[in-house]
């Protein structure tokens, strides 16, 4: 192993690391859009289903195996998994919490990006929309600042004219990334995270407290009012309940938002001590996320736009996806604020930029942890590596930007498909062969609170039977058909390669990883249980 140590400086320092991972966009521009989409208010119901079925269970099971991993001095998800697997194929299948956040950084740091140049742009003055427009002209500049900051009209676009902005706007936000990894966890993601954290809350707050106080903008359209736009949000429509895409995609916003099957809960708790409480801790952090997410990101996106776009408005932006609703939609409701535009564009960006950094901060971490501990490296030369990769990762995203092809090919295989395929891998492993009453008592080892009995039936039983058949149902019915559109154009082919040369790597990694730790007399299999 490494001789570089690393560890959290507190307890809450660890709880608001995973509370930030989960924290993200997906919070504020996904889940009001899956809401509206899937029966406003009667979608809590499928969903506080996801998170107490798959949601608690899967990230206490992960907080869990961190921790256990972390009493052998493992803290790469490959090898934590050996240990909780007892063996080659569990800890060649715990690649896949590298390849995931690792993975899922070289797009998602493009998009974080965004929210940083809309920032500065709002800072300075605005994105060009002209107030004293009318809603179809305003809608057409901001998708026309949109589509200059994505390069969405064609591949190798960010790279001339203005949209050279963007290229600049991400060497600053990767810099940023990478200088606090570079200062390791409690120096750096924990004392980021620690001063983000409650800064993205109080954004958050102001902006809900300005739609909140919207009342009735336009006397001549009276229907068009805070409360109504809460209804549209929070209104049940009970037959959605009877569409399995409903569940499908409650479960879907459960593993996007509080990161579980993504490896960084188990590379975070590992340096967690032995006795540290990790069922408060998952509780707290899962806590913490569903707040934003329903509380914040629940209340301020689809109200806004209804207040000022009605109905119809509001239903376009839905149907035009969580980023067109983030980034194209809600700008031209700022601009509809008078002298407010500026300001609560800025603290809104500002807002969506802190979340998204206290997210790719963790997507980083995992695959440090990894090389340190299998190649022996110093953090230095670790961090430097996957600084590579990632540069490597962002340049092809930034190229081949023309319909956002390469970035939504990595994010529906690596950042959806395998997500499922990870969470099923880990709670099968933990409930089965790592042992439920085993694991069960890891879990509540130093815990204040006694996690209800129940869970220990949805642990082994209930979690890996839903996700054995999502994952069962999905192969068949739309493997095939998603992997050839996959090699529609240049962009996605790209990408499917990039996915098959960083895994190919994480492997040899791994394989390497194997031979010295068992050199160094390092029990990798878990011969000698650590309970």
């Amino acid at each position: 192993m490494s001789d570089n140590k690393e560890e959290w400086g507190s307890k809450l320092g660890v709880i608001l690391a995973v509370a930030g991972s989960a924290v993200g966009l997906g919070n504020f521009l996904r889940f009001p859009g899956q809401a509206a989409a899937n029966g406003g208010g009667a979608f809590l119901i499928p969903y506080f289903c996801a998170l107490f079925l798959l949601g608690l269970p899967i990230g206490w099971a992960e907080w869990t195996m961190g921790k256990y991993g972390g009493k052998k001095g493992l803290h790469g998800a490959p090898m934590v998994m050996g240990a909780i697997g007892k063996g080659r194929l569990a800890r060649y299948l715990g690649v896949l919490g590298v390849l995931i956040p690792l993975g899922v950084s070289t797009y998602y740091v493009f998009i974080e990006t965004w929210t940083f140049a809309y920032f500065l742009k709002y800072i300075s003055g605005g994105i060009g929309i002209d107030r004293t427009a009318d809603i179809v002209t305003q809608t057409a500049q901001s998708g026309s600042f949109y589509t200059m900051i994505t390069g969405a009209d064609g591949d190798g676009l960010l790279f001339t004219g203005d949209s050279k902005f963007t290229v600049i706007s991400w060497i600053v936000v990767f810099a940023v990334n990478i200088f606090f990894v570079f200062r390791g966890l409690s120096k750096g993601i924990e004392k980021f995270v620690s001063y983000a954290m409650p800064v993205m809350a109080v954004c958050a707050l102001i902006v809900l407290i300005r739609v909140l106080t919207l009342g009735t903008p336009n006397p001549a359209i009276p229907e068009q009012n805070v409360i109504n736009g809460l209804g549209y949000m929070w209104n049940p429509d009970f037959s959605a309940l009877g569409n399995f895409q409903t569940w499908l995609a409650a479960a879907g916003q459960i593993f996007f938002s509080l990161s579980v099957g993504f490896g960084v809960i188990i590379n975070y708790a590992s340096y967690m001590k032995a006795k540290d409480d990790v069922a408060l801790s998952g509780l707290t952090a899962s806590a913490t996320n569903e707040l934003f997410e329903v509380g914040f990101g629940g209340m301020i996106t689809l109200t806004a736009a209804f207040v000022f776009l009605g109905l119809s408005g509001t239903a376009g932006a839905v149907a035009t996806g969580s980023f067109g609703l983030g980034f194209n939609t809600l700008p031209v409701v700022f601009a509809q604020m008078g002298a407010f535009e500026n300001i609560i564009g800025a603290i809104w960006f500002l807002m969506l930029w802190l979340a998204a950094i206290t997210s790719s901060l963790s997507m980083y971490a995992p695959a440090t942890a990894h090389l340190k501990e299998a190649t022996g490296w110093s953090h230095t030369k670790s961090t430097s590596t996957i600084a590579i990769i990632g540069t490597i990762g962002a340049i092809l995203t930034l190229w081949f930007t023309a319909g956002g092809a390469f970035w939504s090919t990595v994010d529906f295989w690596v950042g959806t498909y395998l997500i499922f395929v990870l969470a099923m891998v880990q709670i099968i492993y933990f409930g089965w062969v790592f042992g439920i009453e085993r694991g069960w008592k890891e879990l509540h080892q130093g815990a204040s609170i006694q996690v209800p009995t129940i869970f220990k039936v949805i642990m082994k039983y209930i979690a890996p039977a839903y996700l054995i058949i999502v994952f069962v149902g999905f192969t068949i019915q739309n493997f095939r058909a998603s992997l050839e559109a996959s090699w529609a154009n240049t962009g996605s082919r790209v990408a499917m390669l990039t996915i098959a040369a960083i895994l190919a790597y994480l492997v040899i990694v791994t394989y390497v990883g194997e031979k010295r730790l068992r050199a160094a007399g390092v029990d990798i299999d878990d011969n000698n249980p650590a309970d």
